[in-house]
């Protein structure tokens, strides 16, 4: 069963919830996604560790219900 921008992107605001999330369906079957994650907590890891977060907050969806997200995070400017 494929998920929604709007599972996504709450899933991601319940984890971060200071967080800038944009939310993009890449082929319009609700597989594929690109979102864009901005948060505070993502400052001083490195881009591995920011993607690992946002993958956990996805709580073992990635590869089941969510086939592809191209991912990019990064902390707000300071």
């Amino acid at each position: 069963m494929a998920m929604s921008a709007a599972e996504i992107e709450a899933l991601i605001k319940a984890a971060f919830p200071d967080a800038k999330v944009t939310i993009e369906d890449l082929a319009g079957d609700g597989d594929h996604y690109a979102a864009t994650v901005v948060s505070e907590a993502f400052r001083g890891r490195s881009r591995v560790q920011q993607h690992q977060l946002v993958y956990a907050a996805l709580q073992g969806r990635m590869g089941g219900a969510l086939h592809a997200l191209a991912l990019q995070t990064s902390a707000p400017p300071q």
